[in-house]
């Protein structure tokens, strides 16, 4: 194996935005394979309450089951404590052995990315997909970059992806409000998500 795509975020829960992103990301740069990380505790996320990691698993392993070129990493959750980017692509490029990694994520998680755990690091291992929706505004985006040395802020790639107008916190809202979520996510995954009551009204 060449060269892998990463694609981190909580999942919570997977919909098609996420596998378009990431089939978009797979063919753009001729990639062997896309994997999957469900997130255990992002550092960025601290105060919010993310759904259990194992239904969040589940769902994922429901949506990406037709596809051969996706798989699921769950290295994130396994781990004890904050769950670091640059750790996790450490340790997937050592068991992996690739040439090149990519890593999707999203515009607005790039903002911040002068924040993030050992940033030059993380970018010496991985070009960084920054995943935006249709008319996202790249102005505060090359901003941000700007105070990065030029040859970090070349592997940081904008990619626009008409189905990112789907959102997981819509998707925990319309379940929660009795609306419908289909065609939002594959049917697999609405099926696990009213099997087992997630997101409903408390």
């Amino acid at each position: 194996m060449k060269e892998i795509c990463l694609m981190g975020g909580t999942f919570d829960p997977v919909h098609f935005g996420h596998l378009v992103v990431a089939e978009e990301v797979r063919q753009r740069f001729h990639l062997d394979k896309v994997v999957f990380i469900p997130a255990g505790k992002p550092p960025h996320k601290t105060d919010k309450v993310i759904l259990d990691a194992q239904h969040r698993v589940n769902m994922i392993r429901l949506a990406i089951a037709s596809n051969p070129y996706f798989e699921i990493s769950t290295i994130e959750v396994e781990r004890r404590g904050l769950s670091y980017t640059v750790d996790t692509i450490e340790q997937l490029r050592r068991s992996f052995q690739v040439e090149s990694i990519y890593f999707i994520t999203g515009a607005d998680a790039i903002l911040e990315i002068l924040t993030w755990k050992d940033v030059e690091r993380l970018l010496s291992m991985a070009y960084l997909i920054a995943a935006t929706r249709p008319g996202y505004d790249l102005n505060n985006l090359e901003e941000t970059l700007k105070s990065l040395p030029t040859p970090f802020m070349k592997r940081i790639l904008p990619l626009e992806v008409p189905a990112l107008a789907i959102s997981s916190s819509d998707i925990r809202k319309r379940v929660r409000e009795g609306k419908s979520i289909k065609y939002l996510l594959p049917e697999s995954v609405e099926g696990y998500i009213y099997h087992n009551n997630i997101y409903v009204a408390k």
